[in-house]
């Protein structure tokens, strides 16, 4: 492990608004391995307001935020709500918890942990929106791509009646992925486009989504990039988003129109030369 991420890895212990967690407080290893993934509550759970936020107010999260730009940006425009980005890699957070540090931002937080953990951590309605922002499309495999039906199960139990899910991407693949789901549940789509910075733009301002996220939300869609998102622009990729609402009774279904080899085939290569890392 080199230097500087030991550097990193060392001053991350010394931020207040960043939780790191050991596996071994969320697992729950009491029952039969066949049993799968089993989970007991963080004790953060159902505390967030009172133990890591100046005050109450609702809660957003950036599920696999990197270096938590948005987390920041969100944070600064939208003083009224409290914000929270999650990622697994500390090198990453780091960069975020220093500014949230260093600015002494009263609405910002920062949780490494496996989203596959996430609601071990959040008690039910205590969140009210989250960001998906250019998460790995995970083409091989559906149960691991953040807005599948395995993952909007957990994200109903914690989000409150009404709440949004965002999902900002330069896959195309994702996007029709996430589409496809949207339909199969019966879900309320509150703003889709193919191409954001383009022909989309009107569409979206036009959209429901300003009366129900607020202008700050809408705002940061066109005013916000983050370091991929630049890069991903660079090479002639077109920025996708959608949001929609999750509330749906019964169990989430998956998609029997999508065409996945399809989508797969005409996803382009990403490259990441330009990066120390591949985001995750």
């Amino acid at each position: 492990m080199g230097h500087d991420k030991l550097r990193k890895f060392a001053e991350n212990e010394t931020f207040g608004c960043l939780l790191q967690p050991d596996a071994s407080e969320v697992l729950d290893k009491s029952g039969e391995p066949s049993e799968g993934l089993r989970l007991k509550d963080h004790p953060i759970r159902g505390h967030w307001n009172e133990k890591m936020f100046a005050s109450a107010a609702p809660i957003v999260l950036e599920l696999g935020c990197g270096k938590g730009e948005y987390t920041i940006d969100l944070s600064r425009r939208e003083p009224s709500a409290n914000y929270i980005g999650v990622d697994i890699k500390g090198a990453r957070l780091w960069k975020g918890a220093k500014a949230a540090t260093q600015d002494a931002l009263p609405n910002v937080a920062f949780l490494r942990t496996r989203i596959e953990f996430i609601d071990a951590f959040f008690a039910p309605e205590e969140v009210s929106e989250i960001w998906l922002t250019f998460s790995d499309p995970q083409m091989k495999s559906e149960n691991s791509r953040l807005t599948s039906p395995l993952f909007l199960e957990r994200y109903r139990r914690f989000l409150r009646k009404g709440g949004i899910i965002h999902l900002k991407t330069d896959s195309r693949f994702l996007h029709e992925y996430t589409k496809a789901v949207v339909r199969a549940n019966g879900l309320k789509m509150l703003a889709c486009t193919e191409d954001l910075y383009g022909s989309g733009r009107k569409e979206v301002l036009d959209s429901e989504l300003r009366s129900v996220s607020g202008k700050s939300a809408v705002e940061a869609l066109f005013e916000v990039r983050t370091f991929y998102e630049r890069m991903f622009m660079e090479q002639g990729y077109k920025i996708t988003y959608l949001s929609f609402v999750i509330d749906h009774d019964g169990p989430f279904i998956h998609p029997e129109d999508f065409d996945s080899d399809y989508w797969r085939s005409v996803e382009g290569p990403r490259h990441f030369a330009h990066s120390p890392e591949k985001k995750k």
